[in-house]
C-alpha cells in the first residue's frame, strides 16, 4: 500500500460486489450498481487469506459501482463507498491491476451518497478517464445517465435504510472465502430493478476502518 497526496494505492483489487445484493441500472455502455455492504474482520480475514493481502475494514454503507463494457467484457472502473465511518471512492483498473482510493471529508463534501450521485451526474467522463478508461469515457451519454439517476438514487437511499444485515453479511463472507482473486468482471447478469433481499434493518452498530 502506498499513500501519495491523499491517494492510497493498494496492491490488491477491491473486494468484488455481491451480485445477488446489487441492483443494476444500465445507460448505454455503462451501468451503475447499488449495493449495501457490511465489512468486518471476518470478511476481510477471509479475503486476505485468499489474496495474500493484509488489510482490515470495519464499516458499512451503500456502495455505487460504475461498470463499463469494452467489447464483450465488463469491468468495474469506479466505486463510491458511502460508508458511515470512512466514506471514500476508488479508481479501479483491472487491466492495469490498479486500485486507488481517496477519502472524503464529510465537512467539505457533505453527505457522501449525495456527493457521489452528483459526481456521476456531472463528472463521470472525467473520472472514467482518470481510471484509465478514456475510450469508455468518450462513449458515455450523459443524457442517458441522467435518465437513470432518479432510479439509482431511489435504490441507494432505500438500501441505506432497508436491508437485511444477516443475509448481507453471510453472503459477503461466503464470497470472500470462495474467491481466490478479483479478476475483471465478465458475463454479468442483465440489469434488474429488484434487490436480492430486503427487510427493515435494526440499528447500525458503530463501525470504523477503511476499504
Amino acid at each position: 500500500m502506498e499513500i501519495d497526496r491523499g491517494i492510497t494505492r493498494y496492491e490488491v483489487m477491491p473486494i468484488l460486489p455481491v451480485e445477488a445484493h446489487t441492483e443494476r441500472f444500465e445507460a448505454g455502455p455503462i451501468s451503475i450498481g447499488v449495493e449495501y455492504r457490511l465489512l468486518d474482520d471476518a470478511i476481510t480475514a477471509a479475503y486476505n487469506a485468499n489474496n495474500d493481502s493484509q488489510f482490515s475494514i470495519v464499516d458499512r454503507g451503500v456502495s455505487l459501482h460504475v461498470f463499463g463494457k469494452t467489447g464483450d467484457e465488463e469491468s468495474e472502473y469506479l466505486r463510491f463507498d458511502c460508508f458511515e465511518e470512512g466514506p471514500h471512492y476508488h479508481y479501479v483498473s483491472h487491466a492495469r491491476r490498479t486500485n486507488e482510493m481517496v477519502y472524503l471529508d464529510p465537512a467539505a463534501h457533505g453527505d457522501s451518497l449525495e456527493w457521489a450521485l452528483d459526481c456521476i451526474r456531472t463528472r463521470l467522463p472525467q473520472m472514467l478517464t482518470r481510471a484509465g478508461a478514456s475510450e469508455l469515457a468518450s462513449q458515455v451519454e450523459l443524457a442517458r445517465v441522467e435518465e437513470i439517476l432518479p432510479k439509482v438514487a431511489e435504490a441507494a437511499y432505500r438500501a441505506r435504510f432497508v436491508h437485511d444485515d444477516e443475509a448481507i453479511h453471510a453472503l459477503a463472507l461466503s464470497e470472500a472465502t470462495a474467491h481466490p482473486s478479483t479478476p475483471a468482471i465478465t458475463n454479468i447478469p442483465e440489469t434488474r430493478e429488484t434487490p436480492g433481499t430486503a427487510k427493515t434493518a435494526g440499528a447500525a452498530e458503530p463501525s470504523g476502518g477503511r476499504s
